[in-house]
């Protein structure tokens, strides 16, 4: 499907004035309505990239039909945004020759997280901003950890090139069955169908939706054993009925050994460590190859886990299992950083079955009703001085300096209420109640309330992602009490 492409989209608006910025301000949990508006206006404009569709994607024709089939009223009512903002923002992508698509947890943290990630994928496909050069997808994470484990394989679903290395390397039999993903281990917990509980680093607590749940999940539990390198709400909450060890660690600049960290953008580096904070921490790794080693010993498996005390041992093993990490095995003596094989494409090469990327189609979805209970869509955000679960500084400097309790809220839902700045008043979710919230004026749509991570876990519900098992955090029915 071929469209003329005008000499130039943004004649087409604004009188053909130039565009020096752009705010696009939806509705809580509307991110696939905007995405697919931009993708709309792209098409009505001409501005798809024709030839790279045809000889690099698959799929194309539903996609395009799908886009003709939704409405631009659609479309405005479900994101609360004119057509006339998302053209403009077409505009700006169609005279663009590079472009970057970045996003965080927000984009993840809903019920339809996994399509809102595949819709941006889309709109880097429909003008070719995918295999060249600065341009193409860039998911932010919070730190090496997060990405690192996944590209090692610590996931539910281990991938199945890994798991045939791991079987080959090592001569064993690995399960073949699924794991359980963090929210189902925590359901398992609360059905008391968990015995014991191996917590290495973060904070489960302050990561889960439903505080009261949470807790009792993680009470569940008989024995804990935490790794951790300093104290936090999850050894505090969800341990007065079971049995806990708390075993200090050091911190990967502790380290006595050198070890790797893998970037946000794809790099594996060196981390040599040997900072001295403390006397009594040790290694996490000294510690699990510990326990790995008293717990099979007496079995067949053919693996001396005393062997993973030494971290060399450790980059080897993911040298030889994991796919585009084998630069791994030699970076002791290299000392020289490596990207990921495979995670920098410069040309349009695609690991899919049929060697073409794939244009997928997703209807909007029905947005979160609001009923007259609960009025309001809330969303949990994290502050400037907040390192995920950890708080630096008590208030917000990106955002006024609100305060941890803060409820963000638009002025003209203040006037409708009849509640000042300053009011302390009540939150309540179907879940839970956020209680000595203090009302706070902020530009959010109508309609739509923030609140702070973790403190409003107390509203969250059960709801996920069903593909990616994420936590709905972002996309809350709520009242106000005031």
């Amino acid at each position: 499907m071929k469209f003329a492409v005008p000499k130039s989209p943004r004649s087409m608006i604004a009188g053909g004035t130039e565009i020096a910025s752009l705010y696009i301000q939806p509705k809580i949990g509307s991110d696939l309505a905007v995405l697919k508006g931009i993708a709309k206006a792209v098409v009505e404009y001409g501005g798809q990239a024709n030839d790279f569709i045809e000889q690099y994607c698959e799929g194309a024709e539903p996609f395009f039909a799908d886009i003709e089939a939704t409405t631009w009223e659609e479309i405005e009512l479900l994101c609360g945004v004119d057509q006339h903002v998302l053209k403009q923002a077409a505009c700006v992508y169609c005279e663009s020759s590079r472009a970057v698509f970045a996003w965080g947890m927000g984009i993840t943290h809903h019920q339809h997280g996994s399509e809102n990630v595949e819709y941006i994928a889309n709109l880097a496909l429909l003008r070719g901003m995918i295999g060249k050069p600065h341009a193409g997808l860039l998911p932010l994470r919070g730190h090496s950890n997060v990405q690192g484990i996944g590209t090692i394989g610590v996931k539910p679903v281990l991938t199945h090139e890994v798991l045939e290395r791991m079987q080959e390397v090592w001569g064993i039999s690995l399960p073949q069955a699924p794991g359980l993903d963090t929210f189902a281990a925590l359901e398992r917990a609360y059905q008391g169908k968990i015995d014991c509980a191996c917590i290495v680093g973060g904070n489960l607590y302050s990561a889960t939706p439903d505080s009261q749940w949470a807790a009792k999940s993680l009470d569940s539990i008989g024995f804990k054993v935490f790794l951790t390198t300093t104290l936090n709400q999850g050894h505090l909450h969800g341990v007065d009925q079971s049995d806990v060890l708390i075993l200090p660690v050091a911190a990967r600049d502790e380290e006595p050994q050198a070890t790797t960290q893998e970037l946000m953008f794809n790099y594996v580096r060196m981390s040599d460590g040997g900072i001295e904070r403390l006397d009594n921490v040790r290694s996490e790794v000294a510690i699990l190859a510990e326990i790995g080693q008293h717990l099979l010993s007496d079995s067949a498996l053919p693996i001396d886990f005393s062997e993973f005390k030494h971290h060399k041992t450790i980059r080897q093993a993911i040298a030889r299992i994991v796919p585009g990490m084998e630069p791994l095995q030699d970076i002791d003596v290299a000392r020289e950083e490596f990207h990921i094989r495979q995670r920098l494409l410069h040309a349009p090469v695609f690991n899919t079955r049929s060697g073409q990327a794939r244009l997928v189609v997703h209807n909007l979805p029905v947005p979160t009703k609001c009923c007259e209970d609960y009025p309001f869509l809330l969303a949990s955000i994290r502050s400037e001085g907040q390192f995920n679960s950890i708080i630096y500084e008590e208030t917000d400097s990106y955002r006024y300096h609100a305060g941890r309790r803060a409820v963000l809220i638009s002025p003209e839902d203040m006037q409708r209420l009849g509640v000042e700045a300053g009011t302390q008043l009540d939150i309540v979710s179907r879940r839970g109640k956020m209680e000595g919230a203090v009302i706070q004026p902020f530009d959010v749509p109508t309609g739509n309330l923030l609140a702070y991570y973790p403190e409003a876990n107390v509203l969250t519900e059960h709801q996920l992602d069903p593909r990616s098992r994420t936590p709905n955090f972002k996309s809350v029915p709520v009242k106000i009490i005031v």
